[in-house]
């Protein structure tokens, strides 16, 4: 049966004492686990909604129109899409901590929604990919676009640090992300708006099919589906929600993380017009000046 068929079902991964436990949600905003106790989700550590632990974290580059006009001056930068991964360590869950170390400049959101692989996947058509997916999760594709020069073809350092991939709360199938809205607020103000079917410029089905002509994709592994305009740069101690209608709301807070012990190894992070341009917004890369392209682009709530 394919990912969209059926009622709406939210599935979500806690810890109950210790214990990591899956639960389904009810309409009343309890969770009940699966040995029938009912719980309240709100008092609980939420792990990413993921099992088996994925093999592989795949993102797609650019994928919404907004994005594409906003860095690229077009709605449609590539042909098709390209991707880059991100580590397994990136994971993290909702309302967990987003660490931004000391030295970093500039740490971006990317509001998202994942798509959750199933089932072994080879060798299928478009058509056949959305049986392949368990469900989709609201996500956040942080970046530390200070080594944006450095790794700007692997995104490693950029895309990849601990933590750098909240998702959740849950995991819904039922509901075709499509139809849907995402949303990102920033310290509770609207900074990421697109009705995702008018602006995706290619669905999740798609990037499926397209990756798995040589990429087997195993159960659990994640595919994120790009953002749209007005990523911007994070401050420690804000909090950066991203919301798409009838998945959820995923939730995490930036907090300041001591640097690396090892100071003088590696490249170091970079504040260069390049850098500057995708963190700060295309205004911003003339007038050097965040907070007031800030308020300047972002969507009014």
């Amino acid at each position: 049966m394919s990912v969209l068929d059926g009622p709406r079902v939210e599935r979500r991964r806690v810890l109950v004492g210790a214990a990591a436990c899956w639960g389904t949600m009810r309409d009343d905003g309890q969770l009940r686990l699966d040995d029938g106790r009912v719980v309240d989700p709100a008092a609980l550590v939420h792990l990413p909604p993921l099992d088996p632990h994925p093999s592989k974290i795949i993102a797609v580059h650019l994928s919404y129109a907004s994005r594409g006009i906003e860095s690229r001056n077009t709605a449609r930068p590539t042909e098709n899409p390209t991707y880059f991964t991100k580590p397994v360590t990136a994971l993290n869950g909702h309302n967990g901590e987003l660490v931004k170390p000391d030295g970093v400049k500039y740490l971006n959101y990317e509001g998202e929604f994942a798509a959750v692989i199933g089932r072994v996947t080879r060798n299928v058509t478009p058509d056949e990919a959305w049986d392949c997916i368990a469900g989709f999760a609201p996500a956040l594709d942080m970046g530390a676009q200070d080594f944006r020069d450095t790794d700007q073809g692997s995104m490693l350092r950029v895309k990849g640090m601990d933590g750098f991939c909240p998702i959740g709360p849950g995991i819904v199938s039922g509901v075709d992300p499509r139809r849907e809205t995402l949303r990102t607020y920033r310290n509770g103000l609207l900074v990421q708006e697109a009705k995702i079917g008018e602006e995706l410029i290619w669905g999740p089905e798609y990037m499926i099919a397209d990756i798995a002509r040589y990429i087997t994709l195993l159960p659990g592994d994640v595919i994120l589906t790009g953002t749209p305009a007005h990523s911007r740069s994070l401050e420690p101690g804000d909090l950066i929600e991203v919301e798409i209608t009838n998945l959820g709301r995923l939730a995490n807070r930036v907090v300041a993380g001591p640097a690396p012990r090892a100071a003088d190894v590696g490249h170091p992070a970079m504040d260069t017009p390049e850098v500057r341009r995708v963190a700060l917004g295309v205004d911003a890369r003339v007038r050097g000046d965040f907070k007031a392209n800030y308020r300047a682009t972002a969507p009014r709530s």
